[in-house]
């Protein structure tokens, strides 16, 4: 397969993040249901080719079943656009795809020429064809930018023949890029995601986009925790040109993880009801919101909103036409919070953003004596299970031999086996809701079950889309949120993400899972070898980020 003529080197965008200083203007284009030649598609595919090549549009980004509604693939619109030199980004989602159909995607989209992707979970598919669809989720964004990873190094294949050699294949140079939720109301939502983006920049993650949002301070608090922690990569914040109805629906949640406070709904509302439907007052507040991300050091702006390419260039003509420094004004406007929501470091009384202190209040609920009350409301179950990994479970423990001796000897179909198997399920099910997958995560989660109480089965960190510490999907409190309340108890939350990437073995579902452990099958045995060849963790990294300050 041929592919399409690259744009040149220079105007790569790898190259304008890597190698400039430039600000950089991307575009979101969204796709439609339906034949490419249908009216929504076409009108799609004429404003990219309007897109393309204008003045200053660097980028095109292309979604990937928005809402979790099936759509067009990106890249049937995306070719035609790397053919005629335009820079594309496509938005790869999870929720559609196991692990096979990810691998292969991605080579069909490296063997097209697209290198930019950004790796995203997805939200929960809510309408299909007869119905709702089940949706896969198999892996999420960590584990793609895992696969990317290693398709860049050259991805290892095991031989299709009996006890042959694995054979590399060629490499990719795909360009990862990675999804941020700064805008969480609560402390044990928004850290959490801040964690989360460090284990997505360990795993390969080269750039980032914020989510929708209309907080500056937010946007400062995203910028200073990562230049703290060492995440300090090129980040583009996201703008959504607002109106009345937009404003309504992120207002009730109606886009997973894209909040629209009260205040900002009646203010849109109000000049929603002008001569021009608020159209100059929405144009104008999108401008502020590109000044203040220039302001604060952010490297570009994801531009959305379905908008023809007239409104576009108006935008970015307000834009243009401010003055240096009134962006410090339109920071300290645009600040639009929940009341009483969390915010990491302390306000600065000077400029309305961040100051370089960490919220007091913070800091006073990390004192041992705060976390010594922290304790008490923990559930009985995260302390049996501490208990009982900490005696058994864990490779350095006393009883961790003894097990391992006792399953070498009982096979998994054999009668003991079978029994040891019920009895665990007889444990496990009751104290955490076990769906028997053969690959336990509870370790991992603070002792809960993500096939039982996350409908994504997220195991390397929360995604977006929770709100208030409330899932996307049903009314119950996401489980993140309740790892991080555990583990900060006793004072382990800066490490609830602090291991190698988790994919789960589908191989195992049925298994007994206390024999995997025992026995190295499940993914607790790759973390193993990891820690044996003694590769670094971010807390490593921190420390050592700690010694040369």
């Amino acid at each position: 397969m041929t592919q399409p003529t690259s744009s040149p080197t220079s105007d790569s965008f790898r190259h304008l993040l890597t190698n400039t200083d430039r600000f950089i203007v991307a575009v979101e284009l969204e796709t439609s249901r339906g034949l490419a030649m249908e009216e929504s598609s076409s009108r799609a595919l004429s404003l990219a080719r309007r897109l393309a090549g204008s003045n200053p549009v660097d980028l095109i980004c292309i979604t990937d079943n928005p809402g979790g509604n099936p759509h067009i693939r990106p890249e049937v619109l995306g070719y035609e656009l790397l053919a005629r030199g335009q820079e594309v980004v496509i938005n790869f989602s999870c929720k559609d795809y196991n692990r096979n159909g990810v691998e292969s995607r991605l080579w069909s989209l490296g063997s097209l020429g697209f290198d930019n992707v950004l790796a995203l979970t997805g939200d929960y598919p809510i309408t299909g064809h007869a119905g709702g669809p089940q949706p896969v989720f198999d892996i999420d964004s960590v584990g793609l930018l895992e696969v990317m990873r290693h398709m860049n190094g050259g991805l290892e294949v095991p031989s299709r023949r009996a006890g042959g050699d694995p054979y590399t294949l060629r490499q990719t140079s795909f360009f990862p890029g990675v999804a941020i939720n700064p805008y969480k109301s609560v402390e044990s939502e928004l850290l959490p995601q801040f964690f989360k983006l460090g284990l997505k920049l360990r795993t390969g993650g080269e750039w980032a986009v914020t989510q929708i949002g209309y907080d500056s301070r937010k946007l400062d608090e995203l910028k200073k925790y990562a230049a703290a922690n060492g995440m300090d990569i090129p980040m583009l914040g996201s703008v959504f040109v607002l109106n009345a109805p937009a404003a309504r629906m992120f207002n009730r949640n109606g886009i997973p993880g894209v909040t629209v406070s009260d205040d900002l709904l009646h203010l849109a509302e109000k000049h929603a009801r002008s001569e021009d439907r608020g159209r100059a007052f929405f144009e104008e507040f999108a401008a502020k919101q590109i000044a203040v991300l220039r302001g604060i050091g952010y490297r570009g702006v994801y531009l959305s909103g379905r908008l023809p390419l007239s409104r576009i260039r108006r935008v970015l003509e307000i834009e243009t036409s401010f003055g240096a420094d009134d962006w410090h004004d339109f920071a300290k406007e645009i600040q639009y919070q929940k009341p009483g929501e969390f915010n990491y470091y302390e306000r600065d009384p000077g400029t309305g953003l961040c100051s370089d202190q960490v919220n007091h209040r913070y800091l006073e609920s990390k004192t041992d004596r705060a976390l010594k009350r922290s304790r008490r409301s923990v559930p009985l179950a995260y302390k049996a299970g501490r208990a009982a990994h900490n005696l058994v479970f864990d490779r350095g423990a006393l009883g961790f031999g003894a097990a391992r001796w006792a399953y070498e000897r009982v096979g998994n179909r054999s009668r003991t086996g079978k029994l040891m198997h019920f009895a665990e399920q007889a444990v496990k099910i009751p104290a955490f809701g076990c769906q028997d997958c053969g690959d336990c995560s509870l370790p991992d989660i603070a002792y809960m079950c993500p096939e039982s109480q996350c409908v994504k089965n997220q195991r390397n960190g929360p995604c977006g889309g929770s709100h208030d510490g409330i899932c996307e999907i049903g009314d119950k409190r996401c489980i993140w949120v309740k790892a991080y309340e555990r583990t900060k108890a006793y004072g382990e939350e800066d490490g609830m993400l602090d291991r190698p990437v988790v994919f789960k073995n589908g191989a195992l579902r049925g298994s007994s899972a206390w024999a995997n452990a025992f026995l190295g099958r499940d993914h607790n045995a790759q973390e193993h070898a990891r820690d044996e060849a003694g590769a670094p963790t971010s807390s490593d990294a921190r420390r050592s980020a700690e010694s040369t300050d």
